[in-house]
């Protein structure tokens, strides 16, 4: 057993949790038997510190009043931004993190920086059966790749491979891919914001993302496909008035309109999250198909999740499989989307298991 650290590193949060791991041979063992024990937990605000290292000291002062031992050999860290040679210069903080340098400060045998999307990768292999919501069952096969998408600020998507019964993770930047439109609405979407923001292409991310729900908002909106309610206006234009000095204590535009079409009393924002999911099914079917992830398909991100009612009324199922002569294929595939929030976190912890 060792005790390692793990953390999501946001640029307005910061999760940080201290685990006891177990298992045969942690360095070579599959995911599913490594048995982690979380012992402490804490969330910080991000922009209060000025590096990760005096945060993850504050965080270890507090530990030590709830663990008898607290002894850390390695960490992981999941960062909402790009990673080089474990090395990272966060989007928005101004933050620039070394492994080498934070296992120096943080007197740790070794710490590795990984692309946050890359820890949901790792995830996905410690949680349980009911950490997901099964959209179709299709055929697992454990030797077979996985596939990740998740939409939230942005699209993330990834890919795992079986080496001798031990998956790596992949990230890709697949999200950044051609939006392709399928229907006429669609077209008219994709003509929209090449207008709109002056553009020769516009990628899936700008449609399959929280960014992408408001797009799609002010589409329907101001080519008045659908009545605007009181109440969603006002909210949308004051976050629209704000371009430039948004701040935290703004509503999401995004999860208001999500929340409105749970609702089910506004048109408007019903119209968009319908046309949101089937560009998303359409997106996750895309990956499915260049994949070809027969060990399953994972669905991750917070808008999936917050808005599970909606994903698994059909339409994201049904724009999956809606690929022409390969649909009897991507009938075969295990699509499941993730419900269990701190899959980066279980990521991470497992990600410094290998270390």
């Amino acid at each position: 057993m060792i005790q390692l650290l793990a953390g999501d590193i946001g640029g307005t949060k910061t999760i940080l949790r201290l685990v006891q791991a177990d298992g045969d041979d942690l360095q070579h063992c599959a995911a599913r038997d490594v048995r982690l024990e979380t012992l402490h937990e804490g969330r910080f605000a991000s922009s209060e510190f000025s590096d990760l290292v005096p945060l993850v000291q504050q965080f270890l002062t507090a530990a030590k009043d709830r663990v008898s031992a607290v002894e850390p050999r390695s960490a992981c860290f999941a960062i909402a931004g790009p990673v080089t040679e474990n090395t990272s210069q966060l989007t928005n903080l101004a933050w620039s993190l070394s492994g080498e340098r934070l296992a120096m400060e943080l007197h740790l045998e070794q710490v590795q920086l990984i692309n946050d999307f890359e820890a949901i990768g790792y995830g996905v292999l410690g949680l349980e059966d009911n950490d997901f919501y099964t959209l179709q069952t299709g055929q697992l096969n454990d030797t077979a790749p996985i596939a990740i998408i998740g939409a939230g600020t942005g699209l993330g998507q990834g890919f795992l491979i079986n080496t001798d019964g031990r998956y790596y993770v992949f990230p890709s930047e697949g999200g950044h891919a051609d939006f392709a439109p399928r229907s006429e609405i669609e077209f008219q979407l994709l003509r929209y914001l090449l207008d709109k923001h002056t553009i020769a292409r516009v990628s899936a991310e700008r449609v399959v993302s929280g960014q992408g729900i408001v797009s799609i908002y002010q589409f329907l909106r101001d080519r008045k496909f659908a009545t605007e309610t009181e109440a969603l206006s006002q909210t949308i234009r004051n976050w629209e008035q704000q371009a430039g000095q948004r701040t935290a204590e703004l509503p999401d535009p995004a999860a208001a309109i999500s929340q409105a079409a749970l609702v089910g009393h506004d048109p408007l924002a019903a119209e968009t999250m319908s046309l949101f999911i089937g560009a998303y099914g359409a997106e996750a079917g895309n990956l499915a198909i260049k994949l070809l992830p027969f060990g399953g398909l994972y669905v991750a991100g917070g808008v999936a999740a917050k808005n599970i009612q909606l994903i698994k009324s059909g339409k994201f199922m049904q724009a999956f499989n809606d690929k022409g002569r390969m649909r009897p294929l991507l009938e075969k595939i295990s699509v499941r989307v993730v419900m269990n929030q701190s899959v980066g976190l279980i990521g991470a912890a497992l990600r410094a298991t290998r270390l």
